[in-house]
């Protein structure tokens, strides 16, 4: 009996990739990118975040996040979404939840989500996917972080998510 993930299912198989994506990164798009070589549909749900103070407002991640896919291969959408990421999936009719992982301590955390996840929605599975090594290091807090001390940010995120970056011009 094949499962959701299997190729020979007539279901399209759909992955959600969630996140706070504050801002999106190249580590970000390097995983959809992947994810979209394995599912017919990738759906990056931006989270909308009440309990971070995040850089952008919802608006501007999911702007950022439709410019970004819309260079992708692959058919792809950017939603945001609100509370249990296992109930987005249910309601995308989604088999699968994405998630990057760079490190040990993104595994560690991540395998515990992915263990609660199943307990809760045992019909998604959660696939994760490593970044290429050159951007492992790469998170959404460091490229903040390096942008408002007025670093370079351009080999962290794509030119649309550093124009958003920069800083607004002080006015007279």
């Amino acid at each position: 009996m094949p499962s959701d993930l299997s190729p020979s299912s007539k279901q399209p198989r759909v992955a959600v990739y969630s996140g706070t994506f504050d801002p999106l990164t190249l580590g970000h798009e390097d995983v959809a990118r992947r994810a979209a070589l394995l599912f017919d549909e990738v759906i990056i749900a931006v989270a909308i975040a009440h309990h971070k103070k995040t850089r952008f407002a919802l608006q501007q991640r999911l702007d950022m996040a439709a410019e970004a896919a819309s260079r992708m291969p692959g058919q792809m959408r950017v939603l945001p979404f609100d509370g249990l990421i296992m109930d987005f999936c249910r309601e995308q009719g989604a088999c699968a939840v994405v998630r990057g992982i760079r490190n040990l301590t993104d595994f560690d955390y991540e395998a515990q989500m992915a263990a609660m996840n199943r307990k809760l929605n045992p019909a998604v599975e959660t696939v994760f996917l490593l970044p290429q090594a050159e951007l492992q290091c790469i998170s959404s807090t460091l490229v903040r972080e390096i942008s408002q001390l007025g670093g370079d940010v351009s080999q962290m995120v794509n030119a649309h998510v550093g124009a958003n970056l920069k800083p607004a011009p002080l006015q007279a």
